[in-house]
């Protein structure tokens, strides 16, 4: 199911409509990782090492960033900061932050090859979007070093994309839009107008608002909806609809312009907006 945004629609053309060009794609939890669980199970056990606590859902806050700037962010967790103190007499800095990233790092690594299954209907929906003269762009939270393991990975799978995007050598990640941009510059794409950007997060939705383009949230295989697809299958149709339903609107608080319930439903959402008229 498509829903529309429709009080963020003029903020986007004001009646200078362009055709659909590109569609940049995240990567985990939107195009491979179903769950977006790689990085979950390294930040937990990255801060286990380091004799401190994070659940699940405080690193899924954060999912998104630039995968140092989540430790941060993690680390200044109030009952974090309170753990530090209590096991190491003194409060937590740089240092502190540069060890537990490489202690991440190591988990990541370990098992990121692994996590690279693209998700259902992502092989198709790409196919069909290329067949129709869209090129393929993407940015992600992760290093380039960590998409030198993914990008292949994935590509033995079925999954190729023209470009990919890291925040390596760049002003920042997201929320901020530099990763599209720089997608836009190395494939051409001459205006944000023209530009889809689909993702799981709420960060990847802010991605996309920032620089001027379509923003586009899934919700199944989605970071935000945390689930696995054996218990998405498995969930009783009242619940999931009801977990969706709390994903869908988050999404369009954080200024989504379109949501979908799967990426299969990305070629006629394209179509749809290809069609509006100012």
């Amino acid at each position: 199911m498509i829903d529309i945004n429709y009080t963020r629609m003029s903020n986007i053309n004001n009646c200078n409509m362009k055709k659909i060009e590109c569609v940049i794609m995240d990567w985990a939890g939107t195009s491979v990782d179903y769950g977006c669980f790689a990085p979950v199970a390294a930040f937990v056990d990255s801060f286990k090492q380091m004799g401190l606590t994070v659940t699940a859902a405080e690193t899924r806050a954060h999912m998104g960033l630039t995968k140092i700037e989540e430790v941060r962010a993690l680390f200044a967790i109030d009952h974090v900061q309170a753990d530090f103190r209590a096991k190491y007499g003194r409060d937590w800095n740089e240092d502190d932050v540069q060890a537990c990233y490489k202690k991440f790092q190591e988990e990541l690594f370990a098992t990121l090859e692994d996590y690279s299954e693209p998700i259902t209907g992502v092989v198709e929906t790409i196919a069909k979007l290329r067949a129709d003269g869209l090129k393929v762009g993407s940015t992600t939270g992760y290093t380039r070093e960590m998409m030198d393991v993914v990008i292949p990975a994935a590509a033995k799978r079925g999954y190729v994309i023209d470009n990919c995007v890291t925040s390596d050598n760049l002003p920042g990640g997201r929320p901020r839009p530099y990763m599209i941009y720089q997608n836009m510059c190395e494939m051409g794409i001459d205006c944000a107008r023209s530009v889809v950007k689909v993702g799981d997060t709420i960060s990847d939705i802010k991605e996309g608002v920032n620089a001027g383009a379509w923003s586009v949230g899934v919700i199944l295989g989605s970071n935000e909806l945390a689930l696995t697809e054996e218990e998405v299958k498995a969930m009783p149709a009242d619940e999931l609809k009801a977990r969706m339903k709390a994903v869908r609107y988050k999404m369009y608080a954080a200024g989504a312009h379109y949501v979908i319930d799967d990426i299969t439903e990305l070629p006629l959402l394209i179509e749809s907006i290809n069609s509006i008229k100012c």
